[in-house]
């Protein structure tokens, strides 16, 4: 290296670091228990309604009627298990909430399985029109569920199946297809070609590839399905009130005909709503992990 060249990198500027914002500093110095703190807050002020309910389930006619819920942690005396004893000698809540199980229960493991064999036939299988049967399934997507209720009334009517749990879960098993092919079809789109012609290979037909190749990777996507069609069909109330009659009814339903009677049966009604309430929440958080897989799924290549 010449003089020159040694004067010219001593001369050279030297880079000025800027300094951070204000913003950027109070981004820092926020981002460790500051906000764990809000998001404990956040979490707890959307709870409250079901620790609510909860706490009013625990609770005589007589304390719900003279102060709200928060009293208990006042007066824990009123704690009682009176009304869950009230809940399980009613017999037409009992019976709805086995019937909602009858519903919820086929209505996803359908959907869940159709939805995955058409999701690889999508996929992975070459058959005449397949591009345009896809298209016809996504644009089934945007109809509504009101539109179809009077024509599929009469249909099940014409079949005898009008008021009974197998109508309620075919029309929840419909309505549920779409979106479940759509979902798996791209999903089932992202595996990689080579582990497919690997297996064909081998001499694996197709049932084979699909419960040994598909179905493993396929996972964290069938459970999110699985979750999205139960916590609908179990939350549903207007499908029901048209489709299903009285033997029929699920647990929405006979809690709306119990609000007619709200005098009379608040020790029913505090805890069969929780029960309605806190089952989904458990199914939701057992199946947790792999929801969140399944939505990331296809997020990052």
């Amino acid at each position: 290296m010449t003089a020159i060249d040694t004067a010219a990198a001593t001369s050279a500027p030297v880079p000025v670091r800027r300094r951070p914002s204000v913003a950027a500093r109070l981004a820092g110095r926020a981002g460790g228990g500051v906000v764990r703190l809000v998001l404990i807050l956040v979490a707890l002020f959307w709870l409250m309604p079901t620790i609510g309910l909860l706490l009013s389930s625990l609770r005589s006619p007589t304390d719900i009627a003279a102060s709200g819920w928060w009293k208990v942690f006042t007066a824990p005396s009123q704690l009682t298990l009176a009304n869950f004893r009230a809940l399980l000698g009613n017999g037409e809540v009992t019976h709805s909430l086995l019937n909602t199980v009858w519903i919820t229960v086929p209505s996803t493991v359908l959907v869940v399985v159709i939805g995955s064999l058409a999701g690889y036939a999508f996929a992975w299988m070459e058959f005449p029109g397949r591009d345009w049967w896809f298209l016809t399934v996504v644009g089934l997507l945007v109809v509504p569920v009101q539109i179809a209720l009077i024509p599929v009334a009469k249909l099940f009517g014409a079949l005898g199946i009008f008021g009974s749990i197998t109508g309620v879960v075919l029309f929840h098993t419909a309505f549920g297809l779409p979106f479940a092919v759509f979902l798996l079809r791209n999903f089932f789109a992202e595996i990689p070609r080579e582990l497919l012609e690997a297996a064909r290979l081998d001499g694996a037909g197709e049932a084979r590839i699909f419960t040994t190749v598909v179905m493993p990777l396929g996972g964290p996507a069938i459970a999110s399905l699985g979750i999205f069609q139960f916590l609908w069909v179990w939350n549903d109330m207007l499908v029901a009130l048209i489709f299903a009659n009285s033997d029929a009814a699920p647990i929405t339903v006979a809690l709306q005909q119990q609000v007619r009677q709200f005098g009379n049966n608040i020790d029913v009604l505090a805890p069969g709503a929780f029960v309605s309430m806190v089952i989904p929440l458990v199914v939701f958080f057992a199946f947790q992990r792999q929801f969140v897989s399944g939505v990331m799924a296809g997020a990052v290549k």
